[in-house]
């Protein structure tokens, strides 16, 4: 099953909107180097400037990842890894309209947060045999 997951850089008090978007570009080829779906640059969810002549802009510094949940993972934790050493406050990361931001914590501590953040949107194992026993003659 592929999820999609959308992930906002949130800069500094005095990063510019060409700075997250090149910063947005460099997580996205990191993310292509990963066995995802998909890999796209974010589209703006606010309200369109009036006179803009596109229906679609892009966010700065907003990436949308579509792949398996256990990539997902893999891909959350590369953004983790990728966050350090560079001039940002954190990630916004939303998933099916849960929203966590990873920032400020300890590596373990990001680590559990990922973990759960994904498994909270899974089925335990538990449901799923009572699934697959239901669905059998």
């Amino acid at each position: 099953m592929h999820k999609t997951v959308r992930l906002d850089l949130l800069g500094l008090g005095d990063t510019d909107g060409d700075e997250l978007l090149r910063l947005g570009g460099q997580l996205r080829r990191a993310f292509e180097e990963l066995d995802v779906v998909d890999v796209r640059s974010g589209r703006s969810t606010g309200d369109i400037t009036k006179g803009a002549k596109s229906g679609e802009l892009i966010a700065a510094g907003s990436v949308v990842i579509t792949a398996a949940t256990f990539v997902l993972r893999q891909a959350l934790l590369l953004a983790d890894t990728w966050l350090k050493n560079r001039p940002l406050r954190g990630i916004k990361v939303e998933l099916e309209g849960r929203v966590i931001e990873l920032g400020d914590a300890s590596a373990a501590e990001r680590a559990r947060l990922i973990d759960e953040f994904l498994a909270h949107g899974e089925p335990s194992a538990e449901s799923q045999s009572r699934e697959c026993s239901a669905e059998q003659p």
